[in-house]
């Protein structure tokens, strides 16, 4: 019986202030939290709340034949904690029906698992760990990095840390002739890897409410039918959680899509089931090679890195930003490590893209800033600031300035 896999991957960045150099001498306050309480409290409003209790009424209705799988940032959990406490109780109540899985991934959302040396990645995932360890008293089993990045050493780092299985975008440059429907096993260790069913994941993700789109509008059990026609062993569904009342609104119809869809899986003789009981109930078909160089992603019609890492902007912020990583932990600065890591997440970087059309339309959707340029040229000042910041703590330790 084919098993659909549904994943939700849910994240709120903290976004940056427009930073003016030279007016700040203390307190490296660089992030603006008026305005991420604003959209926080929005998209709570219009996504969370909604979405998160009929999920909830769905898995009780359906008595253990409905299951979904999250994965919570820690950026989101901090929002949730600061603006909305009673949000994280609710998913409590949806891990309590012994139906959901909480997936692992890096805690401030970054792009740590493209740094050379993989010690800053393996860190996060580990505060990660220990954030829903101590949140929810839940240890997950499967990973998640940070928008599907994926590479050979990725997945061996993700091994070695003892997960059973991590998330891959299901493009096919990588898989060629074979299906995303089925398990794979990582070239470099033993964790299975689970790769996305995109055209299926983005006909609900993107073409959901798109009138020009020939198949508008999709219910739920014409939805169904393509699912099991797609044929194999399981059908990852994977996709931001904003999809629903957020980038698809309440007006399209989405929750009554959302609340349709078990009893149309159901009907076409499918089963749910999470990431890591797929993992574990099929073998490995085959093994995925994706080179070091070359990783993918979820993220443009690329599914590379190219959407934080396409241009000049891009790869010097992001580089200026690794590099920083050794001084700051030298300083033995709690609050610059914490600042540190939260520039890093992979939003702040994804605001630079230059791109065009309608990758360009997705990337000025998400980013609050007027221009790929001025988001560029904000960030470059922060870094700026925040490395003199740097170096005047370091200027104050008894080793000097420099390591």
């Amino acid at each position: 019986m084919t098993s659909v896999c549904l994943y939700f991957q849910v994240h709120q960045p903290n976004r940056l202030k427009w930073f003016f150099p030279g007016i700040d001498k203390v307190k490296m306050d660089y992030f603006n939290d008026r305005f991420n309480e604003e959209v926080f409290r929005k998209v709570a409003k219009k996504c969370y709340w909604p979405a998160t209790k009929t999920i909830f009424h769905l898995l009780k209705r359906h008595e253990g034949k409905f299951k979904v799988t999250y994965s919570l940032s820690g950026i989101f959990l901090d929002q949730c904690e600061k603006y909305d406490p009673e949000l994280i109780d609710l998913f409590r109540k949806l891990l309590d029906t012994g139906c959901v899985e909480f997936l692992d991934e890096t805690y401030y959302h970054s792009l740590v698992s493209l740094f050379e040396d993989k010690k800053e990645f393996v860190e996060q995932i580990k505060i990660h760990r220990e954030a829903m360890e101590s949140i929810f008293g839940y240890r997950p089993t499967s990973f998640r990095n940070t928008e599907l990045i994926y590479s050979n050493e990725i997945a061996s780092t993700v091994d070695g840390l003892g997960y059973k299985s991590i998330l891959m975008e299901g493009i096919e440059s990588v898989l060629g002739w074979r299906s995303p429907n089925y398990v794979y096993r990582a070239k470099k260790g033993d964790i299975r890897v689970l790769a996305r069913n995109y055209p299926l994941s983005d006909d609900i993700a993107f073409r959901f409410s798109a009138n020009w789109w020939n198949e508008y509008p999709l219910t739920a059990d014409k939805w169904a039918k393509w699912a099991r026609a797609s044929g194999g062993d399981i059908v990852n569904i994977f996709m931001d959680y904003e999809t629903f009342g957020e980038h698809q609104w309440e007006e399209s119809g989405i929750f009554w899509f959302l609340k349709a869809l078990p009893d149309m899986v159901l009907n076409e003789k499918m089963r749910f089931a999470t990431v890591t009981e797929n993992s574990k109930k099929y073998g490995p078909k085959d093994i995925i090679d994706v080179p070091d160089d070359r990783p993918v992603s979820w993220a443009d019609l690329e599914r590379d890195t190219s959407a934080w890492l396409g241009n000049d902007m891009q790869r010097r912020c992001f580089e200026e930003g690794m590099l920083l990583g050794n001084y700051v932990k030298l300083t033995g600065d709690a609050r610059m490590l914490e600042a540190w890591r939260n520039l890093l997440t992979s939003d702040n970087i994804y605001y630079i893209c230059t791109k065009w059309l309608g990758d360009g339309d997705v990337h000025s959707y998400f980013s609050h800033h007027s221009s790929p340029f001025d988001a560029g040229v904000n960030y470059a000042a922060i870094l700026s600031d925040f490395k003199g910041h740097i170096f005047e703590k370091l200027k104050k330790s008894p080793g000097g300035p420099l390591p």
